[in-house]
């Protein structure tokens, strides 16, 4: 496969601001004078994004980091927005204390949950859940599907757990999938709604540090999706040819998406660094067709950081573009506000036509990429319409300097946001793709940092913020709903994508007793396997929420507390344009 690019570079724009400086100083920033320039507007601050970078290559091998430009939000003086918060009811539990905020002391005494329009009308705990989860609907039945973690210890079933939700009020688990990928899709489980097929790869313990392969389960349940049928597991790229080309590098599982005409999964495989994907025409034949590098050649991280690791995607209606991600972090305050250490972490579109074509050996060129400082660890993409024009809803898993304790307090020092948010950007013109909004709670405000902060130490990974979203309806969005871990599940109305504001949240109490299927816990010899479960402590909300406008109600999975189904209260939704039609709203 041809994977020559032509590198993209422009220089790291700074200005400043005197009256940010001013700002900055009355509230007694203590920090150097580099950190200072950089928050207003030298570097990449709360009040500036990436820019993108124009398009000049064929093929996806290589690419650097853009400069850094003010956003639209600053237009009325304001350097960090958050959105409005949620209006709540009588009988609702709202937050006690900043919006998305679990605080030290609750923590400490067991923290009982916070509700705001949204009520809890079923759940399944099971043995918990990990990160991702699927829906489909055939005649009769609606089904659920989530993750679990591939630890053995202490489990009453293994796999995904495949979960009657056809009654709101009544989920019952039907039978659990226990194939090699299936045993832990980590973040590839997704079901292809018009071919109605349920496919994974395989990403044991996030197919990281040896673990995981090349397998690709698919799974029919179109007839009744309470019992999948077997159509495939089989190991993609096998060195003798018999499924598909043979990869310089063996492909290994971790993120995953359909193209919308279910004929190639698309996987992000971590290990080495690459995309792939996977012919799936004969869903009883996976094929690899291709593979790909987004780029080996970048502009140095500093050491202890994290450069150009593949993870999530989407894929546009006709599969002729792949809305990818560049997963990356910097590890210091300093080196976050170096203008010479360039941005990483963001947006790659791509060109898909030749793998949706089936040309031999077919070509991946970037058509533009968009990075930026303000959030890191990039996670997955949603391609929508909102009011007929073309956005991303973008979604990162980490803070400027990763998670955990350490990360938080360098993304704070540097006046950046400490967690993870979802962003909207508008590709209305696709080589220079632009932020218009970040879904942010006050727990992302810098300066809310000495309150927040206290409320992580010790905790190694995720904390507040953001991992996996989903909308209503790719093709006409109104709504947003995120997992965003400890801060519970955000409902955002996004109908002005400019000015999202929250709806409704549910953060469900803490558990006494650890979910052995939860990846909060940790798994032995994993990657990331330090728990990070506190009994009594908030949850990891961090999956795919799937909603119903016909019911009003949504469900998802929570790590401690397994599947969720929810009903929102109080008339705050469905909007009347509000629809979810199936297969449509990740």
């Amino acid at each position: 496969m041809d994977e020559s690019i032509t590198r993209q570079q422009e220089a790291m724009k700074t200005t400043t601001s005197t009256r940010c400086v001013g700002r900055l100083l009355a509230g007694g920033l203590a920090v150097g004078s580099a950190l200072m320039l950089a928050a207003c507007g030298g570097g990449s601050s709360p009040g500036s994004i990436g820019q993108a970078a124009p398009a000049t290559a064929t093929a996806a091998k290589a690419l650097v980091a853009t400069a850094a430009v003010s956003t639209e939000d600053d237009a009325d003086g304001r350097s960090f927005r958050t959105v409005p918060k949620a209006s709540c009811g009588e009988e609702d539990n709202p937050e006690t204390a900043l919006q998305g905020q679990v605080p030290a002391a609750l923590r400490a005494s067991g923290f009982g949950g916070f509700s705001c329009n949204l009520k809890l009308i079923g759940q399944v705990r099971g043995d918990g859940a990990n990160w991702q989860s699927a829906e489909f609907k055939d005649r009769v039945h609606k089904c659920a599907y989530h993750g679990t973690s591939y630890s053995t210890v202490n489990r009453t079933q293994l796999g995904v757990p495949v979960i009657d939700v056809t009654r709101a009020d009544r989920p019952t688990v039907a039978g659990y999938l226990t194939t090699s990928s299936m045993l832990d899709p980590w973040e590839s489980l997704k079901v292809n709604e018009r071919r109605a097929l349920l496919g994974a790869n395989q990403g044991n313990n996030g197919g990281l540090a040896g673990w995981g392969g090349a397998g690709v389960d698919i799974y029919d349940v179109s007839v009744d999706c309470r019992y999948p049928q077997l159509l495939a597991t089989v190991d993609v790229g096998l060195p003798n040819g018999t499924t598909g080309v043979v990869p310089t590098n063996a492909v290994v599982g971790h993120e995953g998406s359909w193209a919308p005409d279910g004929l190639t999964y698309y996987g992000g495989d971590l290990t080495n660094r690459q995309y792939y994907a996977v012919d799936t025409t004969i869903p009883t034949e996976p094929k690899l067709i291709a593979t790909w590098l987004p780029g080996p050649n970048v502009p140095p991280i500093p050491a202890g950081g994290i450069a150009l690791i593949t993870h999530g995607m989407s894929i546009s209606d006709d599969g002729n573009r792949g809305y990818f991600v560049s997963l990356a972090t910097i590890p210091t305050a300093a080196e976050l506000v170096n203008p010479s250490v360039l941005a990483v972490n963001g947006l790659l579109i791509y060109d898909t036509s030749e793998i949706q074509a089936r040309k031999a050996n077919p070509r991946v060129r970037l058509i533009s990429s968009l990075f930026w400082k303000d959030g890191g660890a990039s996670q997955h993409t949603i391609n929508v319409h909102i009011g007929g024009k073309p956005y991303i809803v973008f979604v990162d898993e980490g803070g400027p300097a990763g998670n955990g304790t350490a990360g938080s307090a360098a993304a704070c020092a540097a006046n950046l946001p400490p967690y993870p948010m979802a962003r909207l950007i508008d590709i209305g013109d696709e080589t220079r793709p632009r932020i218009v909004s970040r879904l942010a709670l006050e727990v992302h405000d810098p300066a809310n940092c000495r309150a927040t902060l206290p409320d992580i130490v010790g905790q190694t990974n995720f904390t507040y913020g953001s991992h996996y979203c989903s909308v209503d309806n790719r093709q006409e969005a109104t709504t947003l709903v995120c997992g965003y871990f400890n801060s519970g599940i955000r409902v955002f109305d996004i109908r002005n994508p400019r000015r999202p504001k929250e709806v409704a949240y549910y953060n469900p109490a803490g558990t006494t007793t650890p979910s052995p299927g939860s990846n909060h816990i940790g798994a032995s010899g994993a990657v990331n396997s330090v728990s990070n479960w506190v009994a009594g402590g908030p949850d990891w909300c961090s999956a795919q929420a799937h909603l119903d406008a016909k019911e009003g109600v949504l469900w998802t999975t929570c790590q401690d507390n397994g599947l969720l189904v929810l009903k929102f209260e109080n008339g705050v939704w469905p909007f009347p344009t509000s629809r979810t039609p199936p297969g449509e709203q990740n």
